[in-house]
């Protein structure tokens, strides 16, 4: 721009003098007199297109959080801790060197070198064993992890030096840190950060000790058992990241919702492993959905929260249903009341990853009610002409509950009802073949169907430890 405007003025100025000078007109002096000043004016701020340009070169760092003689924190329970940093490695630099030279009769293209920085270094958290670091906040912002080459010694009285730090220092010359929880970042990439060490903060849980024969125990080293629930959501239980597309462009996580970069499934099976170290075995929830409390009339099938959005790289499958062709669950002010029951291949993810973990899986297929309000269901408990709202499986009945006035209870047609309920599929309408589940059965959605549906898929997952059948059906075993 400088030599355009200047060689602009320098004609002008030329001009204005008059005369020649070497056979050349003012004018033509005045203008190339311009030009060379705008020129060197236009390198000096833009570069000539071959000077070597540096970016992201840094001279100095500084280390925060780290102070010789601080006091190491003490905690129980959970809480946001900071830390202190306890050692570093040198900063290690890396150059990339792109661009310089030109084409024939193209125009020279600068040299750029952009240099990045990583650094190893070790973070003191507390004193004392902790069971994990579950979230990490650098500068504020969370994020994950995984991202952050991060290795956690959880200050027990055992641990081992950290390999990194031996590889650097020495094995001979580097402290476990026993009784001191601190986490090891191995490499870690600055670029994200603009080029120096953010401010970490650390969620830490350790728990409260109580006494017992065995001395000191946490309370959750104690729990061997627990439930996953709720046991709806489509693709909660997929260990695949699944996304949601609207057709219109519209595109978003169906089972991704925290900075770990994992599935929710995923990051909940790790954080109950390290905050229940003595865990044995899950119940694993999955739900189809009644939709009487009549038995004889009630059936019993999964359903979806929208047939009409699905997943990109896992559609919606649950036995022979496709999204499509489901139903859908009730909705309570334009939401579901539910999720939807989790898909097929979901729930094959979910029992082999924790087979893989070392944990003991009981299958617990489970029966929830979507009826709402102003329901016309005559309710088998009273003589209202419209059943509760989200009802309790466990008040399946018959037409007329036990007790009450015209109930068939103590008659053949209480065999019938309840006949009705459970259905005509057997075992042998289902195959397993190459991890898949086939049913050629009869077109019926009963109790005996979604059984067997999930025994088989159980099998096509490669096994389960135990299975829950029929829990919880008070009203349904008070028949006679």
């Amino acid at each position: 721009m400088a030599t355009i405007l200047l060689s602009a003025a320098g004609a002008a100025l030329g001009g204005s003098v008059g005369g020649t000078l070497a056979g050349l007109s003012s004018v033509a002096v005045g203008r190339a007199v311009g030009a060379t000043l705008g020129r060197a004016i236009d390198q000096r701020l833009l570069g000539d297109g071959a000077q070597a340009v540096e970016t992201g070169k840094i001279d100095r760092f500084r280390l925060t959080n780290a102070g010789e003689g601080a006091a190491i924190t003490q905690l129980y329970g959970r809480m946001r801790l900071g830390g202190q940093v306890i050692w570093a490695s040198d900063f290690l630099e890396t150059a990339t060197v792109s661009g310089g030279g030109g084409g024939k009769g193209a125009p020279a293209k600068p040299q750029t070198t952009d240099y990045s920085y990583a650094v190893s270094l070790a973070i003191a958290l507390c004193e004392g064993e902790i069971t994990g670091v579950s979230r990490v906040w650098a500068d504020g912002e969370e994020v994950a992890a995984d991202d952050l080459n991060m290795s956690v010694y959880r200050g027990s009285p055992d641990q081992l030096p950290d390999p990194t730090i031996a590889a650097i220092e020495g094995a001979d010359r580097v402290p476990a840190y026993r009784g001191t929880a601190y986490v090891v970042m191995d490499a870690l990439p600055l670029a994200q950060f603009g080029n120096r060490v953010p401010q970490f903060s650390f969620e830490v849980t350790r728990p409260e000790m109580a006494d017992s024969p065995e001395g000191d125990i946490s309370v959750s080293q104690t729990v061997r058992g627990v439930a996953l629930i709720p046991g709806t959501g489509e693709y909660a239980l997929a260990t695949t990241p699944v996304h949601y597309a609207d057709g219109a462009g519209g595109r978003w996580s169906a089972n991704e919702h925290t900075p770990s970069g994992k599935t929710d499934f995923s990051t909940s099976l790790e954080t109950m492993t390290v905050e229940m170290p003595a865990l044995e075995a899950v119940s694993l929830v999955v739900s189809w959905f009644g939709d009487d409390l009549r038995c004889g009339s009630c059936t019993v099938r999964p359903k979806v929260e929208s047939n009409s959005i699905d997943g990109e790289n896992m559609p919606w499958r649950v036995s022979t249903l496709g999204r499509g062709a489901a139903e859908v669950i009730a909705q309570d002010a334009w939401r579901p009341v539910y999720g939807g029951t989790p898909a097929d291949a979901s729930v094959i993810e979910a029992i082999q990853a924790m087979n893989t973990a070392g944990k003991a899986v009981m299958f617990y297929p489970f029966i929830l009610m979507d009826q709402t309000d102003g329901n016309t269901l005559p309710d088998p408990y009273s003589d209202r002409l419209s059943q509760p709202k989200l009802p309790w499986r466990g008040r399946i009945t018959l037409a007329k509950a036990p007790g009450q006035s015209g109930s068939s209870d103590r008659t053949a047609q209480a065999e019938s009802e309840v006949a009705a309920f459970f259905g005509t599929v057997t075992a042998a309408d289902f195959t397993v073949s190459q991890g898949k589940v086939n049913y050629t059965g009869p077109e019926e959605w009963s109790m005996s169907r979604f059984i067997l549906h999930y025994a088989a898929l159980c099998a096509a997952a490669g096994g389960v430890d135990a299975f829950c059948i029929g829990t919880e059906m008070r009203g349904l075993t008070q028949i006679r």
